[in-house]
């Protein structure tokens, strides 16, 4: 289990940092143009995969009042992508310092946005982490594409287990 999700978490570095080299390219007017999608805009929808990304972290290392990064962040784009980048990178350094499958095995308590409690053990929330941001990332291709961006680079696991 712990090899996999290791693998999952070296996979969401690399995709994510993919999408965030082509969109630093990309002027403001474009980061915050308006398509119909989950978010508005690529801005928001970045900052949405950055923000759970960082959500679940703090949950699994037992923040006691974990923050949504999207409610509080005044950077630039710039900035909030490389602290998205350096936040995926600590997910891999979360697992990869598991001693053992036991220990992603462990159940933990954690609260919703609703202050509602919920339980799940380190292994399903990390599942989820990638599951989630994999989602935003299709999203994200599918705004830049609708933007007439034909170079997006492809983010597929398969492209990462061929690199």
């Amino acid at each position: 289990m712990k090899e996999l999700l290791l693998q999952m978490a070296k996979y969401n570095l690399w995709a994510n940092k993919r999408l965030i080299d082509v969109m630093l390219k990309l002027e403001d007017e474009k980061l915050d143009k308006e398509i119909i999608s989950s978010f508005p805009s690529l801005r928001d929808t970045t900052y949405h995969i950055w923000g759970a990304e960082f959500l679940w972290l703090q949950r699994l290392q037992l923040t006691e009042q974990p923050v949504y990064m999207p409610y509080v962040f005044k950077g630039t784009f710039e900035e909030a992508c490389t602290d998205w980048q350096q936040v995926s990178q600590v997910l891999i350094d979360f697992i990869d310092r598991q001693y053992d499958d036991k220990a992603l095995e462990h159940v933990f308590q954690y609260y919703n946005s609703e202050k509602k409690s919920f339980k799940n053990s380190v292994c399903e929330a990390l599942q989820h982490v990638f599951n989630h941001s994999t989602y935003h990332r299709g999203q994200l291709v599918t705004m830049l594409r609708q933007m007439g961006l034909e170079k997006i680079p492809e983010t597929d696991f398969t492209a990462f287990l061929r690199k």
